[in-house]
Order: C-alpha cells, then sequence, then structure tokens
C-alpha cells in the first residue's frame, strides 16, 4: 500500500507550497493528460493516466511509496475523494483542494450560488438534471461528454432558460458563453464544461439565506394547503384530503418529472412542484391551465403548463415518472400507462369505474391498491357536518421500475 496518497486540486492557479512539497515527494502520480504535463510532476515518477478512478485505485494500494492524485477543482465536491476512500481500497488520503468548478463559474457569472442546485449530468442521470433544471430558479450542471449544453437545451424543449456555458475553467483556453437554454444546441462545445441555468426571477432572501440550495422551510408549512388558498376554483378531485392521499401515494421528488393531466385549479400541481419535482400540468380548459399558471406564482414555483386534450397531447411530452390522473377514465388511464411511469394515481366516483380503471392498470403489469376515501368537514362550534366527499382512490406501482 502507498506510504502516504495526497490529492491536490488544481483550478489553473499556481499551485500551493502544500501542492507542490507533495509533489515533489511523489513517486507515482495520477491525473489527466493536462495534470501531468505540469512542471512540477518530477520526471523520475510513475504516471498513470486517470481514466477510470477505481482502476487508478487499485494501482495506488499496491505502489509501495508515496502517491499524488491531481484532479481539478475541489477533488471532495464530486471529485475523486470519494471514489479514494472507498472501503475496498483502504486508502487514507490527504487532500489539498483548490476552488471548486462551480464557484469559479458563478464567480465568472457574477452571480452567488448559495441558493443553487448542484447536479452532476452523465448519460445515466441526464434526464434527473434536467428535470432539476425544470423545476428550479438557479442550477449548477456539471456536464460530460453526452450530457452537455446541447443535450440539457434538447430536453428543455418548451421551457425557457439562460445558459451560462463555463468551458475549461482555469485554463488559457477559458470560454464563458451566455445563451438561451433553445440554442444551445446550435453551437459545439468543449469538455470540461459546467452549466448555470437559470429561470425566472433570481435573487437572494432578504438578509441571505441560512442553508445552501432550496430553502425547505420557504412558503407555508404542509404537504398540502387548505383549500381557500387557491383562490381559484377547485375541482371535485382536488380537495385537501384527496389531495394528501395523492402526494402520499406518488411521492414527487427532487429529479422526478410529474404530469399532472387535468390540473383544475392548480392545486396538485403546485404542491408537487413544492416538494422539489419538475411538473408539466395539462388541461383542456384555458380556464383551468390560467388557474394554474396563477397558483404556481402565487407560491413562488415552476410548472410547465400545456394545454390540450389528452391522451393526444401527451405525445410528445417528455418521460414522466409519475402521474396523477385528475380526470378522464380508463381509456386515459391506458394511454397513460402505455408510458410506463413508475406510478399513477387517479380516483373513481363509482366503484364500477373503480374496477375498470383497476383490472386496466392490472393488465398494463401495475400492482393496484384501491381505497375508499370518506372526508367530513364539520362545524367546530355546532359539530355538525358542512361537506362530505367520498372517492376511490386507485393506484398502480410498477414493479420492474426502480423507486
Amino acid at each position: 500500500m502507498a506510504d502516504r496518497v495526497t490529492v491536490i486540486g488544481w483550478d489553473g492557479s499556481p499551485l500551493t507550497a502544500a501542492a507542490r512539497a507533495a509533489l515533489g515527494a511523489a513517486t507515482l502520480v495520477a491525473g489527466a493528460a493536462h495534470h501531468l504535463a505540469l512542471p512540477e510532476v518530477p520526471h523520475t515518477a510513475e504516471r498513470i493516466r486517470l481514466g477510470s478512478v477505481a482502476l487508478a485505485a487499485r494501482r495506488i494500494a499496491g505502489h509501495r511509496g508515496t502517491a499524488v492524485v491531481l484532479a481539478d477543482g475541489d477533488p471532495g465536491f464530486f471529485g475523486v475523494v470519494r471514489t479514494l476512500r472507498a472501503p475496498e481500497f483502504g486508502l487514507e488520503v490527504e487532500v489539498v483542494p483548490a476552488v471548486s468548478s462551480v464557484a469559479a463559474a458563478f464567480a465568472r457569472a457574477g452571480m452567488p450560488w448559495d441558493d443553487a442546485q448542484v447536479v452532476v449530468a452523465h448519460r445515466r442521470t441526464l434526464r434527473r438534471a434536467v428535470n432539476v433544471c425544470r423545476a428550479h430558479t438557479k442550477v449548477a450542471v456539471l456536464t460530460s461528454p453526452g450530457a452537455g449544453p446541447a443535450e440539457l437545451g434538447l430536453l428543455l424543449d418548451g421551457v425557457h432558460r439562460t445558459f451560462v456555458i463555463c468551458e475549461e475553467l482555469g485554463t488559457e483556453r477559458e470560454q464563458v458563453t451566455v445563451v438561451t437554454s433553445d440554442k444551445a444546441a446550435d453551437h459545439t462545445w468543449r469538455d470540461p464544461n459546467v452549466v448555470i441555468v437559470i429561470g425566472g426571477p433570481v435573487g437572494s432572501a432578504e438578509g441571505g439565506g441560512w442553508i445552501a440550495g432550496r430553502d425547505p422551510g420557504a412558503g407555508p408549512r404542509g404537504w398540502v394547503q387548505p383549500d381557500e388558498a387557491y383562490d381559484g376554483e377547485l375541482g371535485e378531485g382536488e380537495t385537501q384530503l384527496l389531495r394528501a392521499a395523492q402526494l402520499a401515494r406518488l411521492g414527487p421528488r427532487v429529479g422526478d418529472l410529474v404530469w399532472d393531466i387535468g390540473c383544475g385549479g392548480g392545486a396538485f400541481a403546485t404542491e408537487a412542484a413544492r416538494a422539489g419535482a419538475a411538473v408539466i400540468a395539462v388541461d383542456r380548459d384555458p380556464g383551468a391551465c390560467a388557474r394554474t399558471e396563477s397558483a404556481a406564482r402565487g407560491f413562488g414555483v415552476h410548472l410547465q403548463i400545456v394545454h390540450g386534450t389528452a391522451p393526444h397531447v401527451l405525445e410528445n411530452l417528455p418521460e414522466p415518472d409519475v402521474v396523477r390522473i385528475g380526470c378522464g377514465g380508463a381509456a386515459l388511464v391506458s394511454a397513460v400507462a402505455d408510458r410506463r411511469p413508475q406510478r399513477i394515481v387517479t380516483h373513481a366516483a363509482t366503484r364500477d369505474a373503480a374496477e375498470l380503471v383497476g383490472r386496466d392498470l392490472t393488465e398494463h403489469g401495475y400492482r393496484v391498491e384501491c381505497a375508499l376515501l370518506q372526508s367530513v368537514e364539520l362545524d367546530t362550534r355546532t359539530w355538525t357536518e358542512t361537506e362530505r366527499n367520498v372517492v376511490f382512490l386507485l393506484s398502480g406501482v410498477l414493479p420492474d421500475r426502480a423507486p
């Protein structure tokens, strides 16, 4: 095992005295090509071109001597330190950090970033990274080949965002470009790059925030809000207790894309967005679309609103993770199930309708649950009933989709 392992971050600035001392004593140095070309790397040291960090870690674990790993930016922030410290390698590392590429990108843009989401986009996580960009005002995306600015722009089709694209930060070829998301695919971008994705008004809370990223304490308490919190008209399927049950069954979260079909007054769509998910709200009624837009604006969340009749309007929408169907019956449920979301929730007014929907979901391979929900509102001054709602709540979970 290596006698000593030092991980050095490099941001294009001259190396610190500590970094130079560690490199001077190194008998093995691992890094990218531009790291290994640094003049401080000893000519006598064994060199490893860093591709797979896990393979390099195995080489380092078997090395007798002093090892150095060079990485861009802060190697402890979405970097190599996590892999090197994995138990199977048994390495104890010292870290000499540099300015992270995310911090450098926001510095170039002249913007604060304590209120930003930070995501990593590669081929397996690109869709989830795009969903975060749909849902949040300020996102930094650490890209990779095949999951860069062009791909982000293409997948954000229909959603306007501004991209600040920072290429090859800290090098002589550094370049910062500002484009709208719909123009990002018109260019060829150099790796590595960081994309700052901006949508909507950008500003910090009065006096600054208290926690990095999206403030979980923003807005009123409660997963769902009282019906009267929405000024517009709410439909039968949007009552407060039914919304709570629907949200509990679907569990929308950061990185998810939610379809809300038949969004009505926008209550469910807004509350799914408050949970951090990206939401596409669909309705054939222009008034419902307007009410949904107003509700989202009132709670300060981002939604994409699509005016059209389902299922035809769904054909060109990106793939959902979870879907709420507010109206439409078994035919619409069947069309949605064909798209294979991981979870579907809907409701029915009668047992016959519930059985029809449940049978269809079962035929599509979903595990179906149904509950008869009855909510009775009482006037607590006289303890008399003021309103009663009874619905069948149906949910389908696709067992072969990851949760």
